[in-house]
């Protein structure tokens, strides 16, 4: 499931004068740009220590590098998994459970099949996807002892949860430095640590999906991670015109039919918890329900917020946003706070 290229752009507040200056990193990994800034005495450290994380995770995690954990597992159908590896392989059977497969790794095969991130996209045949669809799901996925098999002719996709996992990852390493604030923004994966150098929360601008360059609203945040997913992000246009987005519907194996645009799922740092990889899943799974069926869902948990951006031009975010929310002028939404 590749995604999120680029969804959150970050509006920073950064002061001059004896105000700390704030490093940064850009690289690229995982298939997506990504940027990274820190203040603090070991700034410079904590990027290179940062950089590092996302390299040792792609080398272990990516479907397409061949002696990745991933890979081989694809390969051969078991394969023996790095730490890092293996908790998130448990970590994403459990949100695929916790969506009812509207998250779900196993849906590799279809990825590969449609190719709609690649450079080969094209629509299969029904039949095609037919034959894959019995392919899908967590219980296809067996874990024991830090080793992983899959039954026959199954595969998995970790880049729909990689990168929140990621995060993770380096929102942890950021609490045990001597930093200050910071931000992370791995695609569409964005976590904000401390403070800006104006002393303030950081401002993360929620993209507007049919206006270049444009927001949708603007959200004041400290340690909290804010993971966005649309399908106006990555497509392709078919021959007859028909644009085709990358989010599948694992229950379809086609296309995500979503009457959403966007969705923004944002959870708090914590310690024990793996709230980016949590984020990351969720902001797919609730684009793949639909409006009514992730709102039911929010409303059925509350351990989490969001900002949904309908295809009917309405921006819908959750109660406790209300006191770090801002709304864009002209922006042509109707804002609105859901209510369980």
């Amino acid at each position: 499931m590749m995604k999120k290229l680029l969804p959150l752009l970050l509006c920073l507040l950064l002061l001059t004068g004896c105000a700390p200056k704030p490093e940064s990193l850009d690289i690229f990994a995982m298939d997506t740009y990504m940027s990274l800034v820190a203040v603090g005495d070991e700034a410079f450290d904590a990027l290179q220590k940062s950089a590092n994380i996302v390299n040792s995770l792609e080398q272990a995690m990516s479907r397409t590098i061949d002696s990745s954990d991933v890979a081989q597992l694809n390969a051969t159908g078991s394969a023996a998994l790095r730490y890092d590896t293996a908790v998130l392989l448990e970590e994403a059977i459990a949100l695929s459970e916790a969506t009812l497969g509207s998250f779900d790794v196993t849906i590799a095969p279809l990825v590969a099949l449609w190719n709609i991130s690649g450079d080969n996209p094209r629509v299969p045949a029904q039949e095609e996807i037919d034959a894959l669809l019995p392919l899908v799901g967590s219980e296809h996925i067996h874990l024991s002892d830090g080793s992983a098999s899959l039954d026959e002719g199954c595969a998995i996709d970790l880049g729909g949860i990689a990168k929140g996992f990621a995060s993770d990852r380096i929102a942890q390493l950021y609490h045990e430095s001597d930093l200050s604030g910071g931000f992370v923004s791995l695609g569409g994966n964005v976590y904000v640590h401390g403070e800006n150098t104006d002393g303030e929360k950081w401002n993360v601008a929620i993209q507007h999906p049919e206006v270049s360059g444009g927001y949708a609203c603007m959200l004041s945040l400290t340690d909290a991670f804010v993971v966005t997913s649309g399908g106006y992000q990555r497509f392709f246009t078919a021959e007859d015109g028909t644009v085709y987005q990358h989010i599948l519907d694992p229950a379809t194996g086609a296309p995500a039919a979503s009457d959403l645009l966007s969705v923004s799922i944002i959870l708090p740092y914590d310690a024990d918890k793996l709230h980016g990889a949590m984020a990351d899943a969720y902001s797919t799974a609730l684009y793949v329900m639909g409006e009514a069926a992730a709102c039911d869902f929010w409303a059925g948990q509350q351990n989490f917020d969001m900002v949904l951006v309908t295809r009917d031009g309405r921006v819908l975010y959750t109660p406790n946003l209300i006191d770090h929310f801002t709304e864009v002028e002209d922006s042509g939404y109707d804002y609105q706070v859901l209510t369980a």
